[in-house]
């Protein structure tokens, strides 16, 4: 599913406009980022949870030449699914 998907889906099941479904969407991705770029972890109970984790530095290698490269620290987004969610989709 595509953005424009499941803004029509939101809009159908929730009774919105596209327009709106997608100002919802939106502001729920601008949301989420801001929070976690300030490093608040985000849980919707049943949902899942949203954090930041960071990735240490490490050494790996270019497949193509094999030499070896250093791979700098980095922060990733992580996102651990919630009970409700799991069980919607066994």
């Amino acid at each position: 599913m595509n953005k424009a998907q499941l803004i029509d889906a939101i809009s159908a099941e929730a009774g919105l406009t596209k327009a709106d479904a997608k100002k919802a969407i939106d502001a729920f991705v601008k949301t989420t980022g801001n929070q976690l770029k300030q490093g608040d972890r985000i849980a919707l109970v049943g949902f899942g949870t949203f954090s930041i984790s960071e990735r240490p530095a490490r050494q790996g290698r270019n497949p193509q030449t094999g030499a070896k490269i250093n791979i700098e620290k980095k922060k990733v987004v992580k996102f651990k699914a919630g009970s409700e969610l799991t069980a919607d989709i066994q």
